[in-house]
């Protein structure tokens, strides 16, 4: 349980860190992104992409750690 709570902080960690550099790319929206309208100011958070690209490098860090 430890370490399912473990993985789950380190993909939200991981996803929050790589929501901006994410959003440089301006990818298209796909379902589970959060989009917010103010006026004329669009803001996407990517969080899909986020999620994928931080459990991408969590599985990369398990292959090179062993």
């Amino acid at each position: 349980m430890r370490q399912l709570f473990l993985l789950g902080f380190i993909l939200f960690l991981g996803a929050a860190v790589l929501s901006p550099m994410i959003a440089a790319f301006e990818f298209d929206r796909v379902p589970g992104d959060i989009a917010f309208r103010m006026g004329d100011i669009n803001i996407n958070i990517p969080v899909a992409y986020s999620l994928c690209a931080s459990l991408g490098l969590a599985l990369l860090y398990k292959i090179l750690k062993r």
